[in-house]
């Protein structure tokens, strides 16, 4: 539930080539807001004096290093090609690291109070139980033929991969099970747009 003293945040989900970030980016443009995205917080933590950086070296050896000391992402994702135990070795490194990460900005961001908005876009929100973190979750939608369009477009994905991922991911059911509001994406941005405002401007009147 949205309150209109405070800090909201609220958690951003859906599968891949819904369109977060696109939408993501419109609110930061357009709404007092802070844009969390996990990606950007997992690249942080793994630089010098951040909290993943000394496990994974530890793990993956001096070798993934480039000559400044820092971890190169292209000799880290080599050394875990392939590898299937050494990824997942990886990803129990960097998931708790950047729930931890994101879960203090939050609290920070609380305290303020500068912002009326946080989002925080990152994968597995729901099997990391932000629904008992944050304030409210949305779900951003498109129909799969969007989606497949988009990665085909953007990310030069085949059919294959596309099926591969999908597979892998929550289906609709579930997203629309734990998020209280949902995004439609299938089409142009300046739709979604409208349902974002049209949301926002509820709150505002209401809250």
């Amino acid at each position: 539930m949205l309150k209109k003293n405070g800090t909201n945040i609220i958690g951003i989900t859906g599968g891949i080539g819904a369109g977060k970030s696109t939408v993501l980016g419109y609110i930061r443009d357009n709404y007092n807001a802070l844009v969390i995205f996990s990606d950007d917080v997992a690249n942080d933590i793994k630089k010098k004096g951040y909290p993943a950086y000394d496990a994974l070296v530890d793990l993956l050896g001096k070798e993934v290093l480039s000559e400044d000391g820092e971890i190169d992402k292209a000799k880290m994702a080599s050394a875990i090609f392939n590898n299937k135990n050494l990824l997942k070795n990886v990803n129990n490194i960097l998931h708790p690291a950047v729930n931890t990460f994101i879960i203090n900005i939050i609290e920070k961001e609380r305290a303020k109070g500068a912002y009326d908005f946080v989002f925080v876009e990152a994968a597995l929100l729901i099997e990391n139980g932000y629904d008992k973190i944050v304030d409210e979750l949305w779900y951003v939608y498109a129909s799969e033929d969007s989606r497949r369009q988009r990665l085909k477009a953007s990310r030069g994905y085949s059919d294959e991969k596309i099926d591969d991922i999908l597979e892998k991911q929550l289906d609709d059911a579930t997203f629309r099970k734990y998020c209280s509001f949902v995004i439609d994406n299938s089409g142009k941005l300046s739709k979604a747009a409208g349902q974002i405002d049209n949301k926002i401007g509820e709150w505002k009147k209401n809250g």
